[in-house]
This record gives structure tokens, C-alpha cells and sequence, in this order.
């Protein structure tokens, strides 16, 4: 049997991605870190409306693509990047821009890590045994329900919530289906807030973005993230055997 071991400057290779990510995302930090906020969409928000509106297409793309590299090198930002979304495009298409974009970049940052250091981890922690690997085998079983509740219930750091399936060996579509699924709540509920920015602008204040954890918005959130772990509790209930 031949078995091909890969060499060194291949194996260095297959991290470049996840260490050109985590560059790009510390000079961007650094570099943007005064445009990316409210107060920069404030002071330009009346040439973003010009160029909308003279060249709705390439705005619409030129968006999306701008929201996808925030999101892929986890600039902060990306709350500013949805509520421009709304503001730019409204409910709709803003609403599909936003989670779009925000699918994009957190495919991008999941198969960077997933095919450098994410592989050798998960790999690792297979190998070890141990309450890791029980773990990572849990996460697996239950991969659709986990997903979900990180995406609908946002505990976990969006950047985290792109690195933890990576590390775990999660395939592809569970976490493409399930981030763009996932999201799509508080993307409506932010968008939404974007939309009515022109009010708040015209009364020079800030959008309440507490607005996620009041009662008629986090209430559904939770229900979503209850019927997420359904499937969860029902294979621990016949694991236990069937409650007796």
C-alpha cells in the first residue's frame, strides 16, 4: 500500500490561506477601523445614495463583495455593514445582500481554516480519544441542531462560530445550509433598523441596537433556537431509553 506523505512546504502551503485571513483581518482592523462605523455612515451617506442610485448594479455587487471581506477577515464591522444594507437597499434586497455577504465571508473563513490548521486540529483531537474527541463526535452527530443554535443564538462570536465547525471536521453544506438559515432572523431584525436610518439620521441620533433583546424580537429568536435543539433532546431521550 502506498502512502503518500505530504511534504513540508505543501503542508505550509495549506495554511497560507487561514494566515493571509488572519493578516488582512489585523491590517484592516487597524487601517479601517474609523470608516467602519456609524458616524462614517453618517458623514457619507449622502454620496453612498449618489452612487446607489447612478449605478444601482455595481453598488449592489460592489456591496456585497465589500460585507463578504469584512465578514472573511473579521474586520468589526459587520453590524455597521448590515445596517448600510438596509439603509442602501432596504427590507428587500438589502435583507438578501446582507445574509448573502455574510454567507459568503463565513464560507471563506471556514474553508481557509478548515484547510490549514482546522484539518491538522480536527485530525488531532480524532486521534487523542478523550472527552475532545466525544465532544467533536457529539457536535458531528448532531451538527444541523449545534450549527443553528450558535447561528440563531449568537453566544458564540460570529468569527468563532466560522472556526469551531472548521476544528471539528464539519462538512461543507451542514454549515453553508445552516449559516444562511441561521442568520437570516437577526438579519431582518438589523436590516430592518438600517432601513429606518434616514428618520434617525434626519434627528441626528444613533439606532438602538438593544432592540435584538426585547421581548418581541428575542422571544422568536428563542423559539427558533428551541425548535433547533428539538432533534437534540429527542436522540438524548432514546439514548436514556425512552424515559424509563
Amino acid at each position: 500500500m502506498n502512502t503518500q506523505i505530504p511534504s513540508p512546504g505543501r503542508s505550509r502551503l495549506r495554511h497560507l490561506p487561514f494566515a493571509v485571513i488572519l493578516a488582512a483581518g489585523l491590517l484592516g482592523g487597524i487601517a479601517f477601523r474609523d470608516l467602519l462605523t456609524f458616524e462614517a455612515l453618517a458623514r457619507h451617506r449622502e454620496a453612498l445614495i449618489v452612487w446607489r442610485d447612478g449605478h444601482y448594479l455595481w453598488a449592489s455587487f460592489g456591496f456585497i463583495a465589500a460585507y463578504a471581506v469584512i465578514v472573511a477577515v473579521s474586520v468589526p464591522g459587520a453590524t455597521i455593514a448590515t445596517l448600510t444594507g438596509g439603509f442602501l437597499f432596504g427590507m428587500f434586497p438589502g435583507t438578501l445582500y446582507n445574509v448573502t455577504a455574510a454567507t459568503i465571508g463565513a464560507v471563506l473563513v471556514f474553508l481557509a481554516a478548515r484547510a490549514g490548521i482546522g484539518a491538522d486540529v480536527a485530525a488531532r483531537i480524532a486521534a487523542r480519544g478523550g472527552a475532545a474527541a466525544r465532544l467533536q463526535a457529539s457536535l458531528r452527530g448532531n451538527q444541523w441542531s449545534v450549527l443553528l443554535l450558535m447561528r440563531l443564538v449568537p453566544v458564540v462570536p460570529f468569527f468563532l462560530a466560522n472556526l469551531i465547525p472548521a476544528f471539528a471536521g464539519i462538512r461543507l453544506w451542514p454549515f453553508l445550509a445552516t449559516t444562511a438559515l441561521g442568520i437570516i432572523p437577526g438579519g431582518l431584525v438589523f436590516t430592518s433598523i438600517g432601513a429606518g436610518l434616514g428618520e434617525v439620521f434626519a434627528r441626528g441620533e444613533s439606532p438602538d441596537l438593544g432592540v435584538i433583546f426585547t421581548a418581541p424580537v428575542l422571544g422568536p429568536l428563542l423559539g427558533l433556537a428551541a425548535l433547533a435543539a428539538l432533534p437534540m433532546v429527542i436522540k438524548l431521550w432514546q439514548r436514556r431509553g425512552g424515559g424509563r
